[in-house]
């Protein structure tokens, strides 16, 4: 790949950002379970299990996309995807506290979803008949869609295998499953760069824009790791920092793949952050599956974003201030008085964790747990006030369209 080719702007979808983290997670998996069936490495079956339920919440919280197939984003549905998204990242955290439930709540969305899926492929006129006049990049959509679907039914099947160990029958199905998902995605991105309103989700409902939805699971992610820490501190409960750190750079890759945003601040989405996004999310995954590898060098590496991220932030909203145009005491100068001191209180609070993460016994887990809380807390805050400014300019431009 030419230097100008890295530095120019990724086209990538949001649904092929997903899909194609989510294919990496399977073939990373395959991959390190061949060792694994050997017993020649440990494995973290929670770590794995709650890192794919997350990705499912996310499918469903940014596209409205669930194993019933595409709904639109309305609040239940949102809160279904955030509860999804809680118990995936509480899975990870605390090994077994949920019992089987995260084993059961996979098997429905691989097994029964997979084959609603293909059987709603068949029978609507608008895919599988459709798709087949089409011809071209779409017979590739058909084949694509048939194989993810058939081996989601397989991996649904081994993930009711609970209590077995991993075998070499899953670790080739694993990456099966996830090369058929990154084939998938690459279809996928071409066929929305030529149908662009194809890859939209479905009209109506809740509007959530891609970097809401990341703030809402990052918000729900800070909440939950504070909560949790609290008894973990006091020894009432196991952790597995592993998984813990291997889920937040999961989502640092998600970010940095559909937006551009990172720990330290935005970029231009080019490939260059692509391959950074990936490197990311590769390491989060074998952090996940694997337990204990890669926690020294990752504990380095998020105490330090954390800590330039806070800085360059704080940096950027206190010099130059925030200057607000419109008139003092109305209701958007406010809201945006507000939205300074959410910004203000988050990356202070997000320099504290990274400055604890790199020095160890510096501050009790008990605190760290209530400073992640907190920052949770003000991370929704954050979300709450950006949703009410967003109404506000909805209005207004409603109201100059009516004149």
């Amino acid at each position: 790949m030419s230097e100008c080719r890295i530095v120019k702007e990724a086209d990538l979808p949001l649904e092929t950002v997903i899909l194609l983290i989510a294919g990496m997670m399977l073939l990373i998996s395959g991959v390190l379970l061949f060792p694994v069936s050997a017993g020649a490495l440990p494995y973290d079956e929670n770590g794995l299990y709650g890192l794919l339920l997350v990705m499912f919440a996310l499918q469903m919280i940014t596209l409205g996309k669930t194993p019933a197939g595409d709904m639109r984003r309305s609040i239940p549905l949102l809160a279904l995807g955030v509860l999804i998204a809680a118990m995936g990242i509480v899975t990870c955290f605390i090994p077994g506290i949920l019992g089987r439930i995260p084993r059961l709540l996979l098997f429905l969305c691989f097994g029964p979803g997979g084959l609603l899926l293909l059987l709603r492929m068949c029978i609507a006129k608008d895919k599988l008949r459709t798709w087949w006049k089409y011809e071209g990049i779409f017979r590739h959509l058909i084949f694509a869609c048939s194989a993810v679907y058939g081996l989601s039914m397989l991996i649904g099947l081994l993930v009711w295998q609970h209590g077995l160990p991993p075998t070499r029958l899953t670790a080739v199905t694993a990456l099966l499953f996830g090369s058929a998902l990154i084939y998938l995605a690459g279809v996928l991105r071409t066929i929305y760069g030529a149908y662009p309103d194809a890859g939209k989700p479905r009209a109506g409902g809740v509007e959530l824009s891609t970097d809401t939805a990341m703030i809402l699971l990052m918000g729900t992610f800070m909440l939950l790791l504070g909560v949790l820490l609290i008894p973990v501190s006091l020894g009432l409960l196991p952790f597995s920092g592993s998984a813990q750190l291997g889920l937040l750079m999961v989502i640092f890759a998600v970010q940095m793949l559909a937006t551009g945003s990172t720990p330290i601040g935005p970029f231009p989405r080019s490939w260059l952050m692509v391959l950074f996004g990936l490197l990311f999310a590769a390491l989060g995954i074998v952090s996940c599956v694997i337990p204990e590898i890669l926690v020294a060098p990752l504990t380095v590496l998020v105490g330090v974003l954390n800590i330039l991220g806070g800085v360059i932030t704080l940096w950027k909203i206190c010099i130059p201030r925030l200057r607000i145009s419109c008139e003092t005491g109305s209701p958007a100068s406010l809201l945006l008085g507000k939205l300074f001191a959410a910004q203000l209180t988050m990356n202070l609070l997000t320099i504290l964790f990274g400055v604890s993460m790199l020095v160890s016994q510096l501050i009790p887990g008990l605190v760290i747990g209530v400073v992640l809380a907190a920052n949770g807390c003000v991370l929704l805050y954050l979300l709450y006030i950006l949703t009410l400014l967003e109404k506000m300019r909805r209005d207004a431009e409603a109201l100059q369209g009516g004149r």
